[in-house]
């Protein structure tokens, strides 16, 4: 059986009870809150099973009033949601509260007492009242703050302080130069920075000088401020990498665009946008659109650069755009949901599943295999979104549908790259989401199962490919099946193979149909053609196989 996990801390994933918007659909929003809010629970819930797993001491528990019983259950329950578990909410304040609280305390940078002042017992039922309540501001910050949901506690202590880091583009995932830049120009503008960070055409990604990193835009025209602008330009700030860190280059213009642009190292020059710019996993522009940019919205850049220097390598010629008589139709619109239904009732009117003795059609074990591991996908993730607390099964699917444009790059080089290519790119997508690989992970899970459940492909593939490139090798099968198949890729069968074949390994956990060890020797039969070759007898007699029922 696939792995099983309980999810029982309660979700700061209330903060993200509002759904999405179109607005907030967009790339840099949604790679944050889907990693920080659904990945970041199941990370909160695992570190609070283990602190249940310790042993516990009860002792004699002091009356108290009424009152005074309600104020420590409020703190009791606070403690809990940030993930210093303290047992049931009784209102009894015992040793274990008293562990919980200096914990809590030492977090906040003040003495472990044990005992909460009333500035200490502000900040904590404060953060919890916040993250219950949530909204865009609080899902932002827990998705993209070091710590998590625990951030948020830290943003109250400093606002409470006098200090509002939570004002700051450093909890935005920018580099620290970038961040500091928009926090001078948001201290002189009326935009606070978050506000700055969310607004179109502030920030521009790309790569200026050709190194293949990510460059930053700062446009200082959409801030409304005469601050930044004169009647006749506002200021431009370009921040371009360099093996010593980034480099920035102030400029006076207006509409600025990364084809404007022309840098060498740490030095670039303001000119005209005489030349196209590739814009990466993007149609062909048509010339007269030059402007064509990726816009940044929170916490994740873009995983490849939105732009190319076009002096980095040779001199790019401006492409015709390519004309489309199908529309959006075709291969893209046929529906895996449907296709499985299909191979289902055949599956049943053959009396099972096709086994190595009985295989004839290779076509029909890849069809029952490929429908037979959707199931499992789709088990997989429902049971993790089963067991989320505060979010709604819908509300998390649409945050995973809306995720599709981060991922489309991804799926569409899977048609035209070979395997290890399409890694590298999704490898440094990862990098630039700044979310820890289990969070990564167990958002594809549960992302997985929403793209087969609403037959998304774009969802679908992306998340195995994130799920293969963080490791999960047995995913790569998945990959294989839909490059054989056709279903959210091109049919490349000479593609596909590689795929199969990092799914075959033998070191990976299984997680499709772990019950049946014939199953990749099954699989390799049908792909490649030929019989596996067989285990000496003497093993296969010391590995006895028991047929035990599914839940």
């Amino acid at each position: 059986m696939f792995a099983r996990y309980s999810l029982i801390a309660a979700l700061s994933i209330s903060v993200a009870a509002v759904p999405l918007d179109d607005a907030r659909a967009q790339e840099g929003i949604v790679g944050g809150i889907i990693g920080g809010i659904i990945g970041g629970a199941i990370a909160n819930d695992q570190r609070a099973r283990q602190q249940r797993a310790q042993p516990q001491r009860t002792a004699p528990r002091p009356a108290v009033n009424t009152a005074q019983r309600e104020q420590n259950r409020s703190v009791q329950t606070a403690l809990n949601h940030f993930g210093w578990n303290v047992g049931t909410p009784d209102g009894a304040i015992g040793p274990r509260s008293r562990a919980g609280i200096s914990e809590y305390q030492v977090f906040l940078g003040f003495a472990g007492t044990g005992q909460l002042s009333e500035f200490e017992r502000n900040i904590l039922l404060t953060a919890h009242q916040r993250a219950i309540s949530g909204g865009p501001q609080v899902a932002q910050t827990v998705s993209s703050h070091p710590q998590g949901l625990r951030g948020l506690v830290l943003v109250v202590r400093d606002e409470m302080s006098g200090r509002s880091p939570a004002q700051s583009a450093g909890n935005y995932g920018l580099p620290a130069a970038v961040a500091s830049a928009v926090d001078e120009i948001a201290a002189s503008s009326d935009p606070s920075a978050m506000q700055l960070v969310q607004r179109a055409g502030f920030i521009q990604l790309a790569d200026l000088n050709g190194d293949g990193r990510t460059d930053y835009i700062l446009d200082t025209s959409v801030t409304g401020s005469a601050f930044w602008c004169s009647a006749q330009a506002c200021t431009v700030q370009v921040f371009v990498s360099t093996p010593e860190g980034y480099v920035r280059n102030d400029f006076q213009a207006f509409n600025v665009t990364p084809a404007m642009f022309t840098c060498t190292r740490g030095t670039c020059e303001l000119g005209a946008p005489q030349q196209p710019v590739t814009v990466a996993a993007a149609q062909p522009a048509a010339p007269q659109a030059p402007q064509a940019t990726t816009e940044v919205a929170l916490s994740v850049p873009s995983a490849q650069p939105a732009a190319r220097n076009p002096d980095a390598g040779a001199t790019e010629v401006a492409a015709p755009a390519i004309p489309n008589f199908f529309g959006g139709g075709g291969q893209g619109e046929r529906s895996l949901a449907s296709h499985c239904d299909r191979v289902n009732l055949l599956t049943n009117a053959n009396g099972g599943f096709t086994t190595r003795d009985t295989m004839t059609d290779p076509a029909q074990v890849l069809n029952e295999q490929f429908c037979l591991a959707r199931t499992y996908a789709m088990a997989d993730g429902e049971e993790l979104i089963a067991q989320v607390q505060g979010v709604s099964a819908a509300e998390i699917a649409d945050q995973c549908l809306a995720f599709a444009p981060s991922l489309k790059p991804f799926v569409s080089a899977l048609s035209v790259q070979p395997h290890d290519e399409v890694m590298q790119s999704v490898s440094a997508f990862v990098l630039q989401t700044g979310m820890s690989p289990q969070q990564l992970t167990d958002t594809a899970r549960i992302c997985l199962a929403v793209g087969y459940r609403q037959d998304n492909m774009d969802v679908a593939v992306g998340a195995a490919l994130l799920l293969t490139t963080l490791g999960e090798r047995a995913y790569g099968e998945l990959m294989g099946h839909h490059l054989v198949q056709g279903f959210g890729a091109t049919k490349r069968d000479d593609l596909a193979l590689a795929w199969f074949e990092l799914g075959f390994d033998p070191a990976k956990r299984a997680v499709f149909a772990p019950m049946q060890p014939e199953r990749d020797s099954l699989l390799r039969d049908a792909v490649f053609g030929q019989p596996v070759p067989q285990a000496a007898p003497a093993a296969e007699a010391a590995l006895p196989v028991f047929a035990i029922p599914q839940d």
